[in-house]
């Protein structure tokens, strides 16, 4: 198993470069594809008072601005891309509704794998809660890059927050590729529950023995701690161990659009200090 189709998101100019880097890294460690994927939004059109008529010159300079933006990240990611031995794409989806877009998601869909960037500090913005959404809805894997982060750099230490959920597994198995080529993998639970079917200090052993029938040699380790949270637990282990990449499940609120990432997940992603792989 592999990622031969890559999803670079290059939603702004200023994370264009770090995450063409990560995904065209990707491409050539996995013999893939990466497509680079910009939306260029329709900007609402300014209304003049007071007949309330469009305002043309707000229009074009709006347009101007847009296109101006997607024409310096096309540069960015096709000069990247070039330059290397993977195949690639480029493409500008031109829409009114955001990243809900029929056409971005299609890309998405068909994608092994999603790169995006992490959010500025504006988790609850309107443009984030977008891309959230997008990447919440896509159904396919989603590794995150840290703002922190200024290069690729190999994913050699793994850290997978394990807690027996589904979302959890789902992300387990997205992940094999990673998993696989690591040189250290860490099954960590925190505050793991007793069940009929394992003790709190039993939990992770059944996925680590399945990882081990794919050749990945697992350590098994659980924390129980009623001072910290999970996430801090979780940010803690990160630093300790020098992990170079969290692979967790994201979970869902329905009643809230802008909380599509809930609890632990959202926390850890406000401090993002490893490349985070998501999956839901």
């Amino acid at each position: 198993m592999a990622y031969k189709t890559i999803l670079a998101v290059l939603d702004r100019q200023t994370n264009a470069a770090l995450i063409s880097d990560f995904a065209i890294s990707l491409a050539e460690t996995f013999a893939g594809h990466v497509t680079g994927l910009h939306l260029e939004n329709l900007s609402a059109v300014p209304m003049v008072a007071p007949m309330e008529i469009p305002d043309p010159v707000a229009i074009e300079a709006l347009q101007e601005a847009a296109r101006s933006e997607t024409a310096a990240i096309e540069d960015i990611f096709t000069r990247k891309a070039s330059q290397s031995v993977c195949t690639y794409e480029w493409r500008n989806i031109v829409s009114s509704i955001g990243f809900s877009s029929v056409s971005v998601v299609d890309s998405a869909r068909s994608a092994d794998l999603i790169i995006a960037a992490q959010g500025d500090g504006s988790l609850l913005s309107e443009s984030r809660a977008d891309i959230e959404g997008f990447l919440f809805d896509s159904g396919r894997p989603v590794l995150l890059v840290p703002q922190i982060m200024t290069e690729p750099k190999p994913i050699r230490r793994v850290l997978l927050a394990w807690n027996g959920s589904r979302e959890a597994a789902r992300a387990t198995f997205d992940a094999l590729p990673f998993l696989k080529a690591a040189e250290f993998v860490e099954v960590f639970s925190v505050n793991p529950p007793e069940t009929p079917t394992q003790s709190p200090e039993t939990a992770g052993a059944e996925i680590a023995a399945t990882l081990a029938r794919h050749g990945i040699n697992a350590v098994l380790s659980t924390h129980s701690a009623t001072d910290l949270d999970a996430s801090a637990v979780i940010e803690n282990r990160l630093a300790d161990a020098s992990i170079d990449l969290l692979v967790m499940g994201a979970y869902g609120h329905s009643r809230w659009r802008e909380m599509l990432f809930g609890g632990v997940t959202r926390t850890l992603l406000e401090s993002m200090t490893a490349l985070t792989l998501l999956s839901r």
